[in-house]
């Protein structure tokens, strides 16, 4: 009697190291994402709210630094539309979809007779079923 031996065991191995290469890199760029914008933002509002606090407790910060220190945050808000894209490349097609200055050359633009196709129910889409849909 002989047992059929199991070849799939070093492919199945290899699959999961690759899902999990592939998943700690997602992971990764995620946290350093993450990271840098919450370590904008904390660069930027921190002495803020350090100096409204002070100001609260002995009045005296000078109003122009308190300005200063209001810009700076206003200059990080004005990052995050710069820094999401840079880092997000699911973000950076939503824009693309959006703002007509951000779409790629090759991109295809749907024809005004192919959008009417699909919204009308004629055509392949009206054979497809609920399921199919959802």
């Amino acid at each position: 009697l002989q047992i059929p031996s199991v070849p799939s065991q070093p492919m199945a191995g290899s699959k999961s190291r690759r899902f999990t290469n592939k998943h700690s890199k997602k992971a990764l760029k995620a946290s350093l994402t993450l990271g840098i914008l919450l370590g904008m933002f904390f660069v930027a509002w921190l002495p803020f709210f350090i100096t409204n606090v002070t100001q609260a407790a002995c009045g005296c910060v000078p109003a122009g630094f308190f300005d200063v220190l209001t810009w700076l945050g206003y200059c990080n808000s004005t990052m995050n539309p710069i820094i999401y894209p840079l880092f997000m490349r699911d973000f950076k097609r939503a824009m693309g979809k959006f703002l007509p200055c951000c779409r790629r050359l090759a991109e295809p633009q749907p024809s005004a007779i192919s959008l009417s196709m699909r919204n009308s129910n004629s055509g392949a889409r009206a054979a497809t079923s609920l399921k199919n849909i959802l």
